[in-house]
This record gives structure tokens, sequence and C-alpha cells, in this order.
């Protein structure tokens, strides 16, 4: 990816927002979120009130998305906790890493010590790998809360690093 930009989202961002994030959600694989919603109660999601939103641009094209949030309120709201999603088209191209990367930024920028995926499909081996590969460990497994439209029950993982 030579001309990747990673930028805040605007609302014209939202139909190639949900042409990213509808094969993952219809796949259900990767996140605990309702296979079935449209695309008003995805985008709502997405753009839920204190989640601050950014895409991933290649040239004119957006082939990824993300956003990160408090990971609790009150005492536990200086971890920031994050929802990736990459385009078919440009996986395997570096998008999440960057993505990922930038999120670190981001989330030390707006103040977060530490970032804390509550849940990591532990079938998810690819993500499984980015995370570790940029200093997310392992810090718990949660056996058979996930329920993969493949595998049944699978793990899921809680991830932690510090920024």
């Amino acid at each position: 990816m030579t001309d990747l930009t990673i930028r805040p989202a605007a609302p014209a961002d939202h139909d190639a927002i949900w042409a990213v994030l509808e094969p993952i959600l219809r796949a259900g694989e990767a996140f605990a979120l309702p296979r079935d919603w449209d695309r008003a109660q995805a985008l709502a999601y997405w753009f839920t009130p204190g989640h601050h939103v950014h895409v991933a641009q290649d040239g004119a094209d957006i082939v990824g998305a993300y956003y990160i949030r408090a990971n609790q309120l009150g005492a536990g709201d200086h971890v920031a906790n994050g929802t990736y999603a990459t385009g078919s088209q440009a996986q395997g191209r570096g998008v999440a890493r960057a993505m990922g990367l930038h999120s670190f930024e981001t989330a030390r920028s707006l103040g977060f010590t530490a970032m804390q995926f509550n849940l990591v499909v532990a079938t998810n081996t690819r993500a499984v790998a980015l995370w570790t590969s940029l200093g997310l460990r392992e810090i718990g497994r949660l056996p058979g809360v996930f329920r993969h439209p493949v595998h049944g029950p699978v793990d899921a993982l809680v991830m932690h690093r510090t920024l």
C-alpha cells in the first residue's frame, strides 16, 4: 500500500464503511455483533457517541475502518478498546497493521494509557498474530464464549498492552 492514508471518518464515508463491515458481519467469524444487522444498525453502533472512528483510504478507496473508545466507564476509562475491519480486497496488504499502529497513537493522544481487547476470537489466527506482533499479550482466555458459525463454541482471548 503506497498511498494509504488513515483519517477520521466523515459522514460521506458511511457507504464505504458499510461495504467493509457487511461481509464481516454476515460471515460471523470475527465480531460479537448480530450477523443480521442492516446498514443503519451497524453504522449506528460503529458511530456510537464516544467512538473515535477512522478510515484507511488507499487512493480514493476506503479499505478499512476502526474505532476506539474507553473500555469501561469511570475508573476504567483510561484503557482504550477498539474494533477493526479490513475490506477483503485489502487483506494481507498491511492495512490492519497500519490501523492498529494508528489507533495506538490516537489512543495515546486521547489520554488512554493502555489498549485492551475483550474478545479476540481464538480461531481468528490472523488477528491473534497481528495483535501479538504489535505488543498485545494474551491475559485471559474465555472458554467457548463465541458461537462460531463453522466451529461452534470457540474460545476468545482478552489481549492487553500498555501505550
